[in-house]
């Protein structure tokens, strides 16, 4: 960014015929601020900006060559959340002598769009004048984006809590009040409801721990050698000794198969939020096919991969770019929208990739890959 040679705030005919701008480097530190990812506004000892980068500009939607020369408090007229003029309120130039700073906060520019700012003050000696006034600026977006992330969270958590615990209220509270009047056949009834609600619960909360897991990157992983083939092939038998029929399955493997470590509770997360996926809102024939590939970790030649399919009707294109994200719903039956995002973040966090796409049936095809991440000492 440049910085231009300025005179009187009045004259601006001289700023006009200034000189060629400078480059702007504060710090002395050779960095270009353009190259910053945060907005940077400098102003000098007379408060007036010598420096506005690339950041700033889009930031606080105003150009370099008209705030340059510039007082700080003109050139970036922020306000409080209460509508008091910033600059005037904190008063860098002529405050208590001791400050060195203002902690980030949210502040308004002209037309209320919000922004994060911090300043810095910069003395040549403890509680001497200021030298520099350092204002960096922060879009908010991000964080909203968060913020909103975080409250869809919270509701959903609520509703999907609200139901199950409503129901073990329920009949826990008639079962203590009226139990002589229930037979034997009604009280299991109820009691297999309870047990079923508190199943539930008891998922929500897991989904929620691993959630927080993966976001906050501290996912733990239990490597141990898995047969990623029998591995679905337990999950199929669940499937058929619940009722399904078992053609209604096909598994494929490829071999050999390279050795896979991984963390077995963890990909079996990921096969039963697959195959449960394809079950529910797909039709026909689930196929998996299990075969060697290429790892997606560099420095290793082999990986597994694993594709999930089946003939129903597909997400849709627009769709597909929504599918690992929270709360995304393929159909209005049931769940929380919130296996998928899980299942990505298992998959990332044994280093391996996901994808979705169109079966060769018409249906979904899920198809994720780990690398085979063979412990060091064994190599």
């Amino acid at each position: 960014m440049s910085v231009g040679t300025s005179s009187a705030p009045g004259n601006r005919a001289a700023r006009r015929r200034a000189p060629a701008p400078r480059p702007c480097d504060p710090a002395g530190l050779g960095i270009d601020p353009d190259e910053l990812p945060d907005g940077l506004v400098v102003a000098d000892e007379n408060g007036r900006v010598i420096c506005c980068n690339t950041a700033a500009e889009r930031i606080a939607d105003v150009r370099a060559a008209d705030v340059l020369g510039r007082p700080l408090e003109k050139a970036l007229p922020l306000e409080d959340l209460e509508s008091r003029r910033w600059w005037q309120l904190t008063d860098p130039y002529g405050g208590l002598a001791i400050r060195t700073r203002q902690p980030e906060r949210n502040l308004l520019l002209p037309g209320g769009r919000e922004v994060l700012v911090t300043a810095r003050y910069v003395r040549t000696e403890p509680t001497g004048p200021v030298h520099r006034v350092v204002v960096t600026l922060r879009d908010t977006e991000a964080r909203r984006r968060t913020e909103r992330s975080h409250a869809e969270l919270i509701a959903t958590v609520a509703h999907e809590l609200r139901s199950p615990l409503t129901s073990v209220k329920g009949f826990t509270a008639t079962l203590l009040a009226k139990w002589e009047r229930f037979t034997d056949d009604q009280k299991r009834l109820m009691l297999e409801t309870v047990d079923a609600d508190a199943d539930r619960v008891t998922r929500l909360i897991a989904e929620l721990l691993d959630i927080s897991r993966i976001d906050s990157g501290r996912l733990e992983l239990r490597r141990q050698p898995v047969d990623i083939g029998a591995a679905v092939g337990r999950h199929i038998q669940a499937y058929v000794a619940a009722g399904l029929p078992a053609d209604r399955f096909l598994l494929r493997i490829e071999q050999p198969l390279p050795d896979l470590w991984a963390d077995p509770d963890k990909v079996d997360q990921v096969l039963s939020n697959l195959l449960e996926n394809a079950v529910r809102h797909g039709e026909g024939t689930v196929t998996i096919d299990i075969a060697a590939t290429e790892s997606p970790r560099e420095g290793e030649d082999t990986g597994t991969s694993v594709t999930v399919s089946d003939e129903g009707p597909g997400i849709p294109e627009e769709s597909m770019n929504r599918v690992f994200t929270r709360f995304w719903r393929g159909s209005k039956r049931g769940g929380t929208g919130l296996g998928l995002y899980i299942v990505k973040g298992i998959v990332e966090a044994h280093g391996g990739t996901i994808t979705v796409g169109r079966a060769p049936g018409g249906g979904a095809e899920f198809r994720f890959t780990l690398p085979v991440a063979v412990p060091a000492y064994l190599l």
